[in-house]
């Protein structure tokens, strides 16, 4: 029997098949997808900021860009996966609320999608496919089993990236 194992907000969780792994309420946030695609070990981390260097409430790691990464793959070799053979798939990073002005510090969606596109070349682990920016949610469910990434919004359809 498989499992849908939920994700929170700032959350982390690695599977194996046949356990798929589900996050809700992607806006500004990114989820990001990790597979070692010998063994079929997958993690779902749904961050919500880009860096923990400004933060004055670090304790929560899985929050940010830079240090949920690193969390996630200690929790993945610990469970056998071995960091040369991952991939990524990311999705999210939406701009969720129209800002006046032009100041970037607003538009965390695209510097949430910056910072993790940054932190994966910073560990070597090669983003196959992303859907991520415009003004809308995303609901996403990974399947370690194919290396699915279903992703469901409203009003934009459902697909798999």
């Amino acid at each position: 029997m498989s499992k849908i194992i939920q994700v929170g907000m700032a959350d982390l969780k690695v599977a194996k098949p046949p356990d798929k792994l589900m996050t809700a309420g992607l806006g500004s946030c990114i989820g990001i997808c990790l597979l070692d695609r010998t063994t079929r070990i997958g993690s779902l981390t749904h961050i919500m900021l880009p860096s923990s260097l400004n933060a004055k409430n670090k304790q929560n790691r899985a929050k940010f860009a830079d240090t949920a990464l690193q969390m996630v793959l200690e929790e993945m070799i610990k469970m056998g996966a071995k960091t040369n053979m991952l991939v990524a798939k990311i999705a999210g990073g939406a701009q969720m609320f129209k800002f006046s002005g032009e100041s970037d510090i607003m538009k965390i969606g695209e510097r949430n999608a910056i910072a993790v596109e940054e932190n994966l070349r910073k560990y070597k682990i090669k983003l196959v496919s992303k859907d991520t920016g415009g003004s809308y949610g995303r609901t996403i469910t990974f399947d370690p089993e194919s290396g699915d990434l279903l992703i469901r919004t409203i009003g934009h359809g459902e697909r798999i990236i």
